[in-house]
This record gives C-alpha cells, structure tokens and sequence, in this order.
C-alpha cells in the first residue's frame, strides 16, 4: 500500500468497527440497510447533495445505498435524511432554521437516523461535505487530489452540529478551486471567482467585482461633454476618480447601475467603488465634506448611501458595495453606512508577517475597529500573497487565523483572501487553500493541527521535514524583525544559515519518498520557492559562505540550476511570476543572471548610433514631483542629471512609455536595458524594475550591487519596441533601508542575436 493512502488516524479510529455492541451500522461487508432520504420538493443543491453523499459512502464501503423521497420510506426506517423536509424538522423541533441562512447545517443523530440538512440553496451540501470530512475522515486535499478512507464496517456516528458561519462570503484566491468549482464548494468557499454551478448551491457575484467608477460613468462617453463630473487634481479635472459630490454625475451612475442589476439581478451585490489609483477631487464641495468627516471616505460614504437608496427602491435585496483603500480606509466621523451598503476595508498597506491587530499595524487595527462600530456589513479585503514574486517564500501562515478570528469579533461578513491565483508553483498553495477554507469556515480552527494534517497527509513522511522548513523561515522572519509587505523584494530573512537548513530539511523530505513518485513530485514542487531565492541571491550567499568558512550547500552549477527551475515551472504551468507579468517575460532576465554581465554604462558609448535608443532621466516620463521623484542634480549620472526616488513609497514613479514613432522606428527584438544605482545599506533589496505590457517583466535589484556608490546597468530582457509598453522603476516602501533610488537613463540596444 502506498504511504499516500494510509488512513488518517482519526478516521481510523471513526469508522473501522463500530465500538459499542448497541452501535447503529450503516454498512457491513459492502451491504447496507439505510437508505437517502430528499423531500419530495427537495431543491437541486439538495438533490445533489444526497448524490454526493450516496457516491462517497459507495467509495468508502463498496455499498449502495438508495435515494428515495419521504414518501417512499416509513418515519422510524433506517434513514439519513439530507434536506430540510418536513421530517427533519419534526426530528430537530428546536433548529432556528431561519438562523441558518444559506450556509449553516444541521448534522444530527437521532436514534437510528442520521439528519443532513441546512440553510438553502447550500446548507444540505455543506452538512454532507462536513459530516464526510469531520465524522468520516474523506479529505479533499486539491481539485483531483483526496484522500477517501475504505471501511468493511462503518458504525452510524453520534452527532450533534448545528452551526452557521460568522463569514457569509468565503473566497481564498488561488488556482485550484478557481479551476475545480466543485473542489471550491467541498472547502465550503462561495466567493465571486468560483464558478459554481446551481446545482452545487451557487456563489457570490460581485456586479463589477471593484474599482468600478470608470466601468459606471466611462470618460471615454463623457469626459469631453462633462468634465466636472470627475475629480479636480491640482486646479485640472482628471479621470482618475469622479467628482462625488455631483448629483448629476451621481444620476448617472445610479442609471447605469440599475441597468447592471436589471441584467443579472440574482447576482445580489454590485460594486459602487474608486479606481485603483489616487486622485479624489478636490473641487471645493468635495473638500468641504472631507475635512467636515475628516477623511476622504466621508463624500464617498455619503456619495454610495444616495445610489444605494435609490438601488433599494427597485431592488430591496441587492447590497451595494465599496472599498475603504488606500486614501479612504480611514472611516468618516459622522455619516454611518446605509443596511444595504457593505464596506470592503483593504489591508494593502500592512506588515503581514504580524498579526493585523498587533501594534505593528495599529493604523489598519484601529480603522477596523471604527469602521466595525458603524458599519452594517463589513467585508475585509486581505493580501496573502507577495506581488513583487509568486515564487518566493512569504512567511505569513502564522497570521492567517489570528487575523481571520480578528475579522469575525469586528463584524466582518466576507473575506477575500487574494493568494496566488495566477500560478501554481507559489510558496505552499496548496496548503494555503486548505487552511485559508478550513479557516473561513470556522475561524476557531487550530491552525497547527490543519497544517500538520495537510502536510502529513499530503506529502507523507515528507510533512515533519516541511512543517520544520516552514517553522525556520517563519522563526527568521520574526527573529529579525522584518516587516513583510504584500509587495516585497527583501529576502534578508532568507540568509545564509537559514538557506542552508532550509536546504537540508527539503534534502530530507526528498530522501524520505524516494520511492514513491507521487510523494517526490509534490515534494519537488514545493522546492520551488527555495529554489529560486537561491538563484536570486547565489553570488552574495557563495561569498558569504567563503568568508565565514562554512559549507556552501547551493547549487554546484547554477547555470544548469536556473534551467532546471524555467524547465520545471514550465511544466508545472508557473503562468505568472509577479502581478501582471509573465513568468515567460521573467526567463530573459533570468537566464541574463548566469549569463555573459550586461554591458557596463560606459559601454554602450562604443555601440553604433543606429542601434542604440538612449533616454536620459530629463526625458523620462516622472509621477508626482517632487513628492514621488525629483529631478537632480548629479555628477555621476551621463549627461548630469538624475530622477530620484525616495524608498519609501511603492509606486512606479519613472518610466520610460514607448512612442509610436519609436515603435515604427525599431523594427525587430531589441534588448533592453535601465542605468541605475541606490543609496543605503549595502544588503537586501533596493529597487523594483521592469517592462509593462505585453512582456510585462519585474525584477527586484539588489543593494548589494546598487549601493556601491556607481550606476550599474541592469537587464529587462529582449521585447519588440511596441507603442503602449513601457519601463518602469519603483521603490519597496523600505526608506528605513533605501534612502534613495537615482536612475540615470534607460536603454535599448538591437539585439544582434535575433
């Protein structure tokens, strides 16, 4: 028998005999006397239910047994009763069914019945999918992954669960549920991205999912016959926000509003909310209310509470929905949230190595609690990802239920836990979508015990080696002290003592199922993430290894180990390795590492005029001065002049935007490049670079090589001058460590080699 499928003690000791001699059977030798019961007017997830269970009990003891309606089944039979008939309500006279909502079950014993049942249209399939996991032992591991246990005696378990989740809207974003639904509706996640079909119960759709304001009044239409409907920046009316205090703007939006609903009016939430940028108007009415609030979010507030009554009129039922981000996160002093509005706080800005309630982030602690004291739904929009690279570690796993139980005591009815959708090779996903669902669910989950479950049952004997891997790097993390932001560049937790354990233990997972291929496999994959730190920071740890020493346990040739790792996250469908870039945007600059050195500065110079674009820092395209950057003075830079980036900001304030005539220009592939250099410390990560669009590339430069007081170049790899791409350099939010990023020029030179 393969280590994979040996049974989960606890199931073990549920299902292999039953323990008392009085004990009710279900089923014996793969024969059974109960029967499943549906009410006549049972609903289709109902119906479904009632398959499901009739399937799994089929897997788990060879026997069939029947689905009939109550009509066809006398009362005292032998009967698991799925649904909300009559019957079940006659056995549990004492359920507040209404309590339930559409999600809360009902798992109970009574005498030789067992009742399955719950809120419509999903109570009933989660009661089965929770009584085949809790009472029964089955474990849904990934989309076509699980564990099923096998029993020749199966005893009619003693029960008693009535319970309804404190999180209505359920939703941890990564691929596998994503592209299994029925995976998403076994982990009892209802989010909008789940494609869930009716007879699964369904899901949550968000009309226009967010940053839906250009979606509700498009510039495009009406900018040039309305410009005081959008937000006035700095004396000019922008289309970055709207102007939220003009009512007939507002009558406008509401229209469209109605219109989205009026097409899809079961979807039951629409999204009144900013854009994903700064911006908010500052014409003197917007201004008035502001500083009246206190906060931006005061004319938003009072600007969705008078669509949202209006929406109420025609539709009564359909919630409507905005963000706190950013620069209205902070809630307003006097106007209170309509009962039909729902506030989506956002944690972008937070340290997600801590707890959000610790003092670490007391700012987006004491917003939470504000907005819990005013507003009617409260929904949190939480980052559990790494933006900056899907494929590195993000020790953040410890966070994950204390933060989720945080949510819940502040009146939170739906979470979205953004994870790593756009790939499959991140740091444990996996795991991190059977903890993230198992946790929603029931936030007073042990999380130790669902990760030393899915890791034991997952990758076998494997799972000790992981658990201790995974404990090392998260002890780092909190050992140095380093703040982890959803967008972050800076490994220094991955130092070389931890990358050498870190090496030995995944050393030893591998070693202990060798002889198992599935085992290997995931545990290989799993490698991924350490694979790949050891690529980006394998000059600074071999030095480092040398002069202190001590063995150097990274990889003997890292040419060969770069190729290995593109070969494998290619054929595990890696997709993406940041937001918005292609991981196949990410091989070029990859393989530069390993490869022949980008030319030096100076160099380039000595290539033929015709080859080269060259553009200085006065020409680049720079965001918010002096705020975000500044022009400068600087007698290191080419032509004497630098853009300058303070550290501690995230947002892409130089950049280079191809032209069209530089487009029809450059015919062919060209390789491209940006001169540029940090001040600071002499270790961790300085800067993010990359090109936006259509190779859409991001790397992350190093203050080892940046912070030497001299502008280096640094690579972006090979793309077709295209109009609409463009370069781009931003800082990591870390000023404490980068005090400034000065860019010089950016470069493209034809690539000879194409």
């Amino acid at each position: 028998m393969s280590v994979r499928h040996v049974a989960i003690a606890a199931a073990l000791a549920i299902i292999c005999i039953a323990t008392a001699a009085n004990a009710a059977i279900l089923a014996r030798n793969g024969k059974t006397t109960y029967s499943i019961v549906i009410a006549g007017d049972a609903v289709e997830p109902e119906k479904t239910a009632a398959r499901e269970l009739q399937s799994y009990l089929k897997q788990i003891t060879s026997a069939t047994f029947p689905i009939r309606t109550e009509s066809q089944i006398k009362p005292d039979a032998r009967q698991i009763l799925v649904g909300t008939s009559r019957r079940v309500k006659n056995l549990a006279p004492d359920v507040n069914w209404p309590a339930l909502g559409r999600d809360g079950i009902l798992i109970r014993t009574v005498g030789n019945r067992l009742l399955l049942a719950g809120g419509r249209p999903r109570g009933t399939l989660y009661a089965v999918y929770t009584f085949l996991e809790d009472s029964l032992g089955c474990r849904w591991w990934t989309g076509t992954e699980s564990y099923i246990p096998r029993a020749k005696v199966l005893s009619l378990p003693q029960v008693n669960v009535v319970y309804t989740p404190k999180l209505r809207y359920r939703e941890a974003f990564y691929r596998d549920p994503l592209e299994h639904p029925l995976f998403a509706a076994k982990l009892k996640l209802n989010g909008h991205f789940y494609n869930i079909p009716p007879q699964y119960g369904s899901h949550y759709k968000i009309l226009g999912w967010c940053h839906t304001s250009n979606a509700l009044v498009p510039p495009n239409e009406h900018f040039a016959g309305h410009p005081d409907w959008y937000s006035l920046v700095d004396g000019k009316r922008t289309t970055w926000q709207l102007c939220l205090t003009n009512d007939d703007m507002r009558k406008e939006l509401t229209r469209v509003a109605l219109e989205w609903i009026g097409k899809d009016p079961t979807a039951g939430i629409i999204s009144v909310s900013q854009n994903d940028c700064g911006g908010n108007c500052q014409c003197p009415n917007c201004r008035a209310v502001e500083t009246e609030e206190g906060s931006p979010s005061g004319p938003l507030i009072r600007f969705v509470n008078a669509v949202a009554e209006d929406i109420e009129k025609q539709y009564p039922d359909v919630l409507v929905e905005t963000l706190a981000y950013q620069y209205t996160r902070k809630p307003p002093l006097h106007v209170r949230p309509r009962n039909n509005v729902v506030v989506r706080l956002c944690s972008i800005e937070c340290d997600f190595a801590r707890p959000l309630d610790s003092d670490a982030n007391a700012a987006f602690r004491d917003d939470m609690r504000k907005w819990a004291s005013i507003a009617p739904n409260l929904y949190v929009w939480d980052y559990v990802t790494d933006f900056a690279s899907y494929i590195q570690p993000q020790p953040n796993m410890r966070v994950l239920a204390p933060n989720l139980r945080f949510f819940v005591a502040n009146n939170t009815i739906g979470v979205f836990e953004q994870g790593d959708s756009a790939t499959t090779v991140g740091d444990f996903v996996r795991l991190r979508t059977y903890l993230l669902a198992h946790l929603e669910w029931n936030p007073s989950l042990d999380p130790k015990q669902l990760t030393s479950e899915f890791l034991r049952g997952y990758y076998g004997p494997a799972g000790p080696y992981l658990q201790s891997y995974l404990d090392l790097v998260h002890d780092s993390i909190e050992k140095k002290g380093q703040g982890l932001g959803c967008y972050n560049g800076d490994l220094s937790f991955m130092d070389l003592s931890v990358m050498t354990q870190a090496t030995k233990l995944f050393d030893q997972a591998a070693q202990s199922v060798a002889g198992d291929p599935v085992l290997a496999r995931r545990v290989r994959r799993e490698r991924m993430p350490l694979d790949h730190v050891w690529l980006l920071k394998y000059d600074g740890l071999k030095r480092q290894a040398a002069a202190e020493n001590v063995p150097f346990v990274g990889p003997e040739d890292p040419a060969a180990a770069c190729k290995e790792f593109i070969r494998l996250a290619r054929e595990w469908k890696a997709t993406n390795y940041s937001e918005g870039a292609s991981f196949e945007s990410y091989v070029p600059g990859l393989e530069a590492k390993f490869g022949p050195p980008p030319p030096e500065p100076a160099e380039f110079a000595k290539l033929p005029k015709a080859d080269v674009v060259e553009v200085h820092a006065s020409s680049l395209k720079l965001f918010d001065p002096p705020n975000w950057v500044k022009l400068v003075d600087d007698p290191k830079a080419s032509d004497g002049k630098a853009a300058v980036m303070p550290g501690s900001h995230t947002q892409w304030a130089v950049q280079y935007h191809i032209s069209e005539e530089v487009a029809k220009a450059c015919p062919g592939e060209w390789k491209w490049y940006v001169i540029a250099r940090s001040e600071g410390a002499k270790a961790g990560a300085a800067f993010n670079y990359g090109i936006y669009g259509g190779p859409g590339t991001r790397m992350t430069a190093g203050l080892e090589s940046s912070a030497d007081g001299n502008y280096h170049t640094y690579y972006l790899g090979s793309a077709k001058p295209t109009a609409g791409l463009y370069v781009w350099l931003a800082p990591l939010g870390n000023g404490d460590v980068v005090k400034g990023i000065y860019v010089d020029r950016v470069i493209l030179v034809r690539d000879q080699s194409r």
